[in-house]
């Protein structure tokens, strides 16, 4: 297949377009590079830095399916700019899809975020449940998803809603709770959690990537919209994970957040596909990488500090 991956030099899409590789797939990657590019060389892969909103950039004809994980993640690097989410996670991706209908793209898969339904009590957060989500980052998700599903009569839309990634890729991100927690046992000795009770749902980035090639082989048989994410884990307890593997002091204090969030993907799991990897095995994928010196605590795996030095240059 030829394959677009939007954001593919980003953590999940560096991995991702390296096994689309390895299955014999033809990619083109358009990517800013805010934070680089970790991409290998290959015959069948087409690299290109263009920004997303502007779209006569970002080559449609001849696509078979797009792979969309393009956008400003998260809800700090959202807050820095309000307007620059909007653009890049609304208007962009409405820009997208209309784009690839036009070029008759058969197939347009969307990272969404697992955060959109907000604050849940529910111990089953299933895809229908209501979304009331609580920031700028997690409202564009929303109606990016809406602008999506509008289009769903003319091209087959498929949105997955991931829990928070855990795991290397070779263009590492320490802002995610199991990554994070993990590089402060492995650098530091030392692991702060803030309060402790909050429930965050996981997903391997192994199994992330593997959930986005399951939608490509299963193509029209699967449709609409898919929650992604197997281990829904306290904070305090992924610290203690950590612990049981690096030698690491657990310190407790305060927080001003006691949100949780849960995640069930018993739809996606009906559907046929298998979870492999779990928060343990990242733990120990992380350990052996910064052991091996491919993993240091450095500013560039964090994005809100590369978005303020861009913001700021």
């Amino acid at each position: 297949m030829n394959i677009l991956v939007l954001g593919g030099c980003g953590y999940v899409g560096t991995l991702l377009t390296q096994t689309l590789l390895e299955e014999g797939h033809y990619v083109t990657v358009v990517d800013i590079m805010w934070f680089g590019n970790y991409l290998k060389e290959h015959k069948n892969l087409k690299v290109i830095q263009e920004d997303i909103r502007d779209i006569n950039k970002v080559p449609m004809q001849n696509i078979d399916a797009v792979i969309h994980l393009a956008n400003v993640a998260n809800d700090p690097c959202s807050e820095i700019d309000p307007k620059l989410s909007w653009e890049v996670n609304v208007l962009a991706t409405m820009l997208l899809v209309d784009s690839a209908v036009k070029n008759n793209v058969k197939q347009f898969i969307y990272a969404s975020s697992g955060s959109v339904y907000g604050v849940k009590e529910e111990p089953q957060v299933t895809e229908g449940l209501p979304l009331v989500p609580i920031s700028d980052y997690n409202k564009t998700k929303m109606i990016s998803e809406r602008v999506l599903m509008s289009y769903q009569d003319k091209i087959l839309i498929q949105c997955v809603r991931p829990a928070t990634v855990c795991g290397y890729s070779r263009r590492m991100r320490l802002d995610l709770s199991v990554n994070m927690l993990a590089i402060q046992a492995l650098a530091n000795g030392r692991i702060t959690v803030l309060g402790g009770n909050q429930v965050r749902p996981n997903i391997h980035i192994k199994d992330m990537v593997a959930v986005y090639l399951y939608f490509l082989k299963m193509k029209d048989k699967m449709e609409g919209i898919y929650n992604a994410g197997f281990e829904n884990i306290s904070i305090l307890d992924i610290a203690k994970k950590i612990v049981s593997q690096v030698p690491a002091e657990i310190v407790i204090s305060e927080s001003n957040d006691p949100r949780s969030y849960r995640l069930c993907s018993n739809k996606l799991l009906a559907a046929g596909f298998e979870q492999k990897y779990s928060v343990q095995d990242a733990i120990k994928e992380l350990m052996r990488e910064f052991q091996a010196g491919n993993i240091k605590n450095e500013d560039r795996w964090y994005n809100i500090k590369t978005m303020k030095k861009i913001k700021l240059s």
